[in-house]
């Protein structure tokens, strides 16, 4: 889909309604700032010296709050991960300001124009995040990866890094990448494939700021060296996973798979896009066959993401399995403990029992807590990202009423058709009797407002 722009930045104004109306805070208060700038000159004290190790990020390329930092190396047949992650905690205090404001917020929120971050910036971008400019405490996840792509944890320790370099998923070089990156990448898609995983990977539905000013709302399909980068994530998570639910502690990432509505909804998403889906594959046999390239199909994989239940948040229960639909496994966060605060207290388990150590009290207590706060903040965040789409269609609509669209309905309800334009990512309500879902229909623009967060359109055949 190409991108619609907004030639008279209608999103200025509108952005920043929305950070009143979701009271998403500009800073912190001074005794949080002086809280971080005094935590940003501890020194490293119970880290072993892993400078040597040619550790290296991959991020967006305007990143500067670095969680990871990863190296590979062939151990006989099977492959090291070498996975860093930001050691937070050494710089965060139970009960300490940065602490308590950290579970006030419950991650990092982001807008197209700035974005309210979990820590401050001395700290999330600058003592604990993994720049290249220096030393950094890290928690160091090692993991072996045999040739079907199951991975096991190895050990855990807290350790003093060293990045050697910050690559960018736009720009980076398969010779500045370790030489297994893309084999370990490949072992992992293909454990996934083999546990039935869902392979979808929508691109992202973003609303950025140009250097003009001006917003544009585009899919922007997720790149190769950004899909290998998740699965060295996604492969750490699931070996510190099936470590935790061993030991009976942790807090897991759970999600049910799309109901039969969602399901029945989704075929006629996939018709309104002009997608062959056999009547005979399940959800899944198909999502295999989508490809992020097509315009199409990625809008489609961002349906699929949104069908589901959505994501929670699940301490360890005596007897229970926690399962993630998706991962078609047993599976945590603890790989962004810059912008998420559940993954602090999963790192500092991991880190225990991989020691021989109890996990400590304060830690345990943090889990029966934490499904709640982190569902809120991200129901917030959901929120936010649903109203800054609102916004950019509205803006970007604004000016074309009187023009007619062609759309599918994808569902009935209440307040009327739920409707999927064909060549643009809009998704609307008209009233529209008559129909079905899966029905093909002409609608005409009545109006778009951008103060209001709306659009209407009117069913014309």
């Amino acid at each position: 889909m190409k991108a619609l722009r907004d030639p008279d930045c209608l999103l200025a104004d509108g952005l920043s309604a929305i950070r009143a109306q979701f009271q998403v805070p500009a800073g912190f208060v001074p005794a949080v700032e002086a809280a971080a700038l005094a935590a940003a000159r501890r020194a490293p004290g119970e880290h072993a010296d892993r400078t040597a190790m040619p550790f290296i990020t991959l991020d967006p390329a305007s990143s500067t709050d670095l969680d990871q930092a990863f190296w590979v190396e062939p151990a006989g047949g099977d492959l090291l991960l070498h996975y860093a992650i930001a050691d937070v905690a050494w710089f965060v205090a139970d009960g300490d300001p940065l602490d308590t404001e950290a579970w006030q917020r419950g991650e990092t929120t982001y807008l197209p124009d700035a974005k309210a971050g979990l820590y401050p910036r001395v700290l999330a971008e600058g003592a604990a995040s993994l720049l290249p400019d220096g030393p950094r405490p890290a928690v160091v996840f090692t993991s072996r990866i045999d040739p079907a792509g199951k991975a096991v944890l190895q050990g855990v320790e807290r350790a003093v890094i060293r990045s050697r370099a910050k690559l960018a998923y736009d720009s980076v070089r398969d010779d500045e990448l370790p030489a297994g990156f893309a084999e370990l990448a490949r072992r992992i898609a293909a454990a996934d494939d083999a546990r039935g995983a869902a392979r979808v990977d929508p691109p992202e539905q973003e609303v950025e700021r140009e250097a003009t000013g001006h917003f544009t709302l585009r899919l922007r399909p997720l790149s190769v060296a950004e899909r290998s980068n998740a699965a060295l994530s996604l492969a750490t998570n699931l070996a510190v996973a099936d470590m935790l639910l061993a030991n009976r502690t942790g807090l897991f990432r759970v999600m049910a798979e799309p109901d039969e509505y969602a399901q029945n909804r989704l075929r006629h998403t996939a018709q309104a896009f002009g997608l062959n889906w056999p009547k005979q594959a399940t959800l899944e046999q198909f999502e295999r066959l989508l490809d992020s390239a097509d315009p199409r199909e990625a809008a489609f994989m961002l349906a699929i993401r949104r069908a589901g239940s959505g994501a929670g948040y699940e301490p360890y229960q005596p007897g229970a399995v926690p399962w993630h639909a998706a991962m078609a496994a047993t599976y945590c966060h603890m790989t962004a403990p810059l912008r998420r605060l559940a993954d602090r207290y999963v790192i500092r388990a991991a880190l225990a029992v991989a020691n021989g150590q109890p996990v400590p009290p304060e830690v345990e207590a943090a889990f029966q807590r934490l499904g709640p706060v982190m569902g809120k903040a991200q129901a917030r965040s959901s929120q936010i990202e649903r109203a800054v789409i609102d916004l950019a269609e509205a803006a970007m609509l604004a000016g074309r009423e009187g023009e007619d669209f062609a759309a599918v309905v994808t569902d009935l309800g209440e307040t009327g058709a739920r409707i999927q334009l064909c060549d643009l990512p809009v998704v609307a309500r008209t009233v529209a009797r008559r129909v079905q879902p899966g029905d093909r229909i002409v609608v005409r623009l009545e109006s778009a407002d951008p103060v209001n967060r709306t659009v209407s359109f009117a069913r014309l055949s």
